[in-house]
């Protein structure tokens, strides 16, 4: 019979919820100081995940922008996606779309095109070498005015060809989604898909301008939208995706207990939730760990582990025949494996 891991592992799935800069393991931002002659303030390796230790989203996003100030060149950003790629490769991930804070590296004279194509030539390479496909999502940073967001589309506009949507991150709280109404219908006017991060630290208030403001084609966590029933009804009804991320929950305090993660409930309520690692380097795991430490805390059962792969794929930005050749893999999969939780 096969153990959890062993399912897991072999499970087709997608990631929708990762920021690249997340991904960034202490062992690569001492080597990229070193490569691009910076001076950190850790001594060590042991020192900064010692660091690792947040009390907030906020406690969070300090040490996260610090860490991405020893990303400077294109190798830097090629080689943080590849170190990303090799891990989820691992853990039978067959696609994902990553996001990526252009803000945090051009508010320090980063250029758009060092940050885009670094990224862009990992994810090539990726494709080729590791099987996993992937798409780019831009995020705007919310702490920011929308003017800066503004200015971030411009910069991109060379690129929008390679780029599948925008999305919004960092402080959520005193930044409803309704602060970018503009720039969102500017991005959906060049074709961009839509998505934001709600109701992980706000209120269910912020999901609704998410859907009815923002306009969005997923919702990025959305924890907080179980505590309005009439939200709950609307999101089962549109069958919006949420991208969820336990172990992100439980290391920023979202939740006290992975036990007590709402994903299993969201599963029985209709919700088209998915599982996902967020930022993994800093937040104990990428997405393997995410399903299976998820799964054995909430006794996850085998029907609703192959909901949530085949979420990850409804609820991505594939191809429709692309979708359903993933669903079909799934089915096979399901359908041969001893697992029998």
């Amino acid at each position: 019979m096969s153990d959890l891991p062993t399912f897991v592992q072999g499970l087709p799935k997608a990631e929708l919820h990762l920021h690249i800069e997340g991904s960034l393991e202490p062992e690569l931002m001492f080597e990229l100081a070193r490569r691009n002659r910076l001076d950190l303030p850790f001594r060590s390796v042991e020192e900064v995940r010692a660091a690792y230790a947040f009390g907030n989203l906020q406690d969070f996003l300090d040490i996260y922008y610090q860490g991405a100030g020893v990303l400077r060149t294109e190798e830097d950003f090629k080689d943080l996606a590849l170190a990303y790629f090799r891990r989820v490769a691992a853990d039978g991930c067959r696609h994902v779309e990553l996001f990526f804070d252009p803000q945090t590296h051009t508010d320090r004279g980063i250029p758009f095109a060092v940050v885009a194509d670094g990224l862009l030539a990992g994810m090539a390479e990726a494709e080729t070498s590791l099987g996993v496909g992937s798409g780019l999502i831009l995020c705007y940073l919310r702490h920011l005015d929308e003017d800066a967001a503004f200015a971030t589309l411009r910069m991109a506009e060379p690129y929008l060809d390679r780029i599948l949507g925008v999305g919004l991150d960092s402080s959520e709280v005193g930044h409803p989604p309704s602060k970018f109404a503009r720039v969102f219908r500017a991005s959906r006017e060049r074709g961009l898909k839509l998505v934001a991060h709600a109701g992980e630290e706000g209120p269910p208030e912020y999901v609704w301008e998410a859907l009815d403001v923002l306009g969005v084609d997923r919702i990025d966590h959305g924890n907080r939208a179980l505590e309005d029933p009439k939200l709950v009804e609307r999101l089962v009804a549109d069958g919006m995706t949420l991208t969820v991320c336990p172990l992100s929950n439980l290391k920023l305090c979202v939740v006290d207990d992975l036990a007590e993660h709402p994903l299993k409930r969201m599963l029985g309520l209709g919700l088209k939730a998915t599982l996902n690692s967020d930022d993994p380097a800093y937040f104990g795991g990428y997405l393997g760990r995410n399903w299976i430490a998820t799964a054995d805390a909430l006794g996850l059962t085998k029907a609703e582990l192959v909901t949530l792969a085949k979420n990850s794929f409804t609820g991505s930005f594939l191809p429709p025949e692309t979708v359903q050749a993933r669903l079909a893999e799934i089915d096979a999969y399901a359908s041969s494996s001893a697992y029998s939780q």
